[in-house]
């Protein structure tokens, strides 16, 4: 546990639960260095998808009952009164500590009154509370968004009763970002304290001159093609513009997106990291048009010396330096994304005061902080039990 090094945690049996496991992105990174603290500690999910969820091969994972059914494993989004079902059901007997990640249900576990239970909160259930209109207004099931809608509003009330109550399970949370635990506040009435999720500094940084690849005239996104994550405002950004945009990611959204783009703009698709380090190398500058709970992708871009160009809005305020690393747009409009972009100058942007911002957020400082918050935790919970 934790790169060899011993400690109290190291005597325990630990679990680990997380919504789903079938995709990629900032939480999953999340969970391989959390993997680091806890390398024997299972992982229990609602549903496993090894062919898109490669990053979990080496772990045990322990998908739930809903993995006997190949709709609820393919397209959990229609199954949302469900998935309370699922982590209801799940038995945490024998484990003493148990650590869910979640931006949904996995906080809604059962654990015995001997287990502690540690809620290290993404964001308060997304489609319920800060995302619920972009859901409501986009689900992403294309011909089937008017039954979608129909659905949603059926299902929101029993939902919410359930999301509350099940906010109340954990023992004790922690928070991605500022945002996240205000969010927590005013949606669960929980307090919680601050924990930055790591940028592997490792895998993202600033090729060596002598590799470094001919910058391009190319600004990019690197994201899941969700609705809520605003690539649609991008796009109409760059239309208006007429200028080179990359997009990495994959996501619902992709047939109506690619309708939308201009000849200007390239999907890329699902990158390699190597594939990905590269486009972030040669890059003017990484665009993110959401209002993130965190958001991993400013900072990878800034490991790689890159300027930010960001909603003015949710993490990114806290890991963008305005004028220093970055620049910040408002109102959530594509005008304003494009009189920026206009306005930009990446001359006026240092890549070494961009690493040395991201180095704020390493791994390294991640898990030493990761690690002693939740002996704290479980000292207080053993002593009070």
């Amino acid at each position: 546990m934790n790169a060899g090094v011993k400690t109290d945690l190291d005597k325990l049996r630990v679990a680990l639960v997380y919504d789903r496991v079938n995709k990629w992105g900032g939480a999953e990174r999340v969970l391989l260095a959390l993997k680091k603290i806890f390398p024997q500690a299972p992982l229990f999910t609602s549903v496993y998808l090894p062919k898109s969820a490669s990053w979990a091969k080496n772990w045990p994972v322990k998908p739930s009952f809903g993995q006997r059914f190949p709709l609820v494993k393919k397209r959990h989004e229609f199954f949302p009164w469900l998935m309370p079902f699922i982590f209801e059901s799940f038995d945490f007997r024998g484990y003493q500590l148990v650590i869910s990640v979640t931006s949904a249900e996995a906080k809604g576990i059962i654990t015995p009154p001997e287990t502690c239970h540690l809620c290290y909160c993404l964001t308060p259930t997304r489609y319920l509370w800060s995302g619920r209109r972009v859901y409501f207004d986009s689900p992403g099931f294309g011909w089937l968004d008017g039954i979608a809608k129909k659905a949603y509003r059926f299902f929101l009330p029993f939902l919410l009763r359930w999301d509350k109550v099940a906010a109340q399970r954990p023992d004790s949370y922690l928070a991605i970002s500022g945002e996240v635990r205000q969010r927590i506040k005013k949606n669960y009435r929980r307090d919680a304290e601050i924990i930055y999720p790591p940028v592997d500094l490792d895998k993202f940084k600033i090729k060596d001159d002598k590799f470094k690849t001919r910058k391009k005239n190319y600004f990019l996104v690197v994201s899941r093609l969700v609705p809520y994550k605003r690539i649609d405002l991008v796009i109409e950004a760059f239309n208006q513009l007429d200028r080179p945009l990359k997009i990495a990611g994959i996501g619902s959204q992709m047939s109506f997106l690619k309708k939308m783009a201009g000849p200007k703009i390239e999907f890329l698709g699902q990158l390699t990291e190597k594939a990905l380090l590269s486009y972030y190398n040669s890059c003017r500058a990484v665009i993110c048009p959401q209002e993130e709970d965190f958001g991993l992708v400013p900072l990878e871009a800034q490991a790689c010396g890159k300027p930010v160009i960001s909603y003015q809005g949710g993490g990114a305020l806290e890991t963008v330096v305005k004028n220093r690393t970055g620049e910040f747009f408002y109102p959530q409009t594509a005008d304003a994304l494009a009189r920026t972009v206009l306005g930009f100058n990446v001359g006026r942007y240092c890549p070494d005061d961009c690493r040395r911002n991201a180095q704020r957020f390493s791994q390294k400082l991640f898990i030493r902080k990761f690690t002693k918050k939740t002996e704290e935790i479980w000292k207080k919970f053993s002593q009070e039990n």
